[in-house]
């Protein structure tokens, strides 16, 4: 069973952890200045709370000022990385960013929409706001002299996996079908992609990240994230829900990973040369509730439907080597633990919010 601990404490063990691996990584961040989109979101919030955390522990005199469309609610989310010192909270979008005094040493524009549009004109604006929001984000970046710049794109760039490709390489240039309306978010990425490539040609190193999966704190419990969904259903009681056939196949990283080898890419990536985030350990969507129910307290696990006879599963998993073999960059925490530490992280924000009402 998940124990009934505070988010804060256990969110503490990870930044101590994560601080630690980071090593020397952190000293080239003294002094830094920098500009961060999407710094609200799961991916944002995570290399904020690390870089809070590396940047108080080790005096760094770094600052880092977050563009969000809502401050507001970003700091009701995390008013302790809100209220820091080292943190300005700019009101503003990606398209538009507001005139900024001085010059920035660093940028990373990891703002995008977790929720998934449903309508035509959702998803067209949602695709105008990848490509130009870039196209905006890197202008600022160049006009502010960054030396350093750091988007987050996707794996979604790949298009659809083929079912004999166990991980996909970043040489892999397979893509989503352009003709499919619903292939906006992955050619929105190709196309975020080829603009950092076009900047990489001027004194400027604008690297690039391709996400795949994650799990921990911070991660919404009721989106369209299937790992998130059953963590949500088994704190519940259970049955976690399976809603198709079960066997497309997922991997998994664990958030604090995450923030360094983003980190890690932002500091020492080579210009637009993309690199794969995200573990390559691979499961069924399957096996992955059964590996969450068996986490936390045994509950049952529910599949909607049996896989069709003769069809191969699909696939969503990276190949890390490049990751590994030219930044030296590691998975440290297995799925398992990880899927209990965030449980424990979330069943511990409640405690945290039950604490707080009665205490007024």
């Amino acid at each position: 069973m998940v124990s009934a601990v505070t988010a804060e404490d256990l969110l503490a063990r990870d930044l101590d952890e994560a601080v630690a691996r980071g090593g020397a990584l952190w000293s080239e961040l003294r002094g830094a200045r920098m500009f961060i989109t999407g710094g609200t979101g799961f991916v944002g919030t995570w290399l904020l709370e690390t870089f809070c955390s590396a940047n108080a522990r080790l005096r760094l005199g770094a600052t880092a000022t977050v563009l969000s469309r809502r401050p507001e609610a970003f700091a009701a989310k995390v008013p302790h990385v809100a209220n820091d010192a080292a943190i300005t909270l700019l009101r503003g979008d990606v398209r538009a960013i507001p005139s900024q005094d001085g010059s920035f040493s660093h940028v990373i524009h990891a703002a995008t929409d977790a929720r998934p549009p449903g309508s035509a004109d959702e998803r067209r604006a949602a695709f105008d706001t990848i490509v130009n929001g870039t196209r905006e984000v890197l202008d600022f970046a160049r006009r502010a002299g960054a030396s350093r710049f750091l988007l987050t794109s996707s794996g979604a760039v790949y298009g659809r996996q083929p079912s004999e490709l166990t991980n996909v390489p970043e040489d892999y240039y397979g893509g989503p079908d352009p003709t499919d309306p619903n292939a906006f978010y992955g050619e929105g990425k190709r196309a975020a992609e080829t603009l950092c490539a076009l900047h990489a040609e001027e004194r400027f190193t604008p690297t690039i990240a391709r996400c795949f999966a994650f799990v921990g704190p911070y991660l919404p419990l009721d989106l369209h994230f299937a790992v998130g969904n059953f963590i949500r259903d088994a704190l519940a009681g259970g049955p976690i829900r399976v809603t198709g056939d079960g066997t497309p196949y997922r991997s998994y990283m664990y958030a604090s990973d995450l923030a360094l080898w983003l980190w890690t890419i932002l500091l020492r990536g080579a210009a637009a040369r993309p690199y794969n985030v995200g573990s390559s350990a691979s499961l069924s969507i399957g096996e992955l509730a059964t590996v969450v129910a068996a986490q936390i307290g045994g509950v049952e696990v529910r599949i909607a439907s049996p896989a069709p006879p003769g069809v191969a599963p699909g696939r969503y998993v990276p190949s890390v080597d490049r990751a590994e073999r030219e930044l030296g960059l590691r998975c440290t925490v297995p799925l398992a633990d990880g899927i209990r530490r965030t449980a424990r992280w979330h069943s511990g924000s409640l405690v945290d919010a039950t604490r707080q009402r009665t205490s007024k």
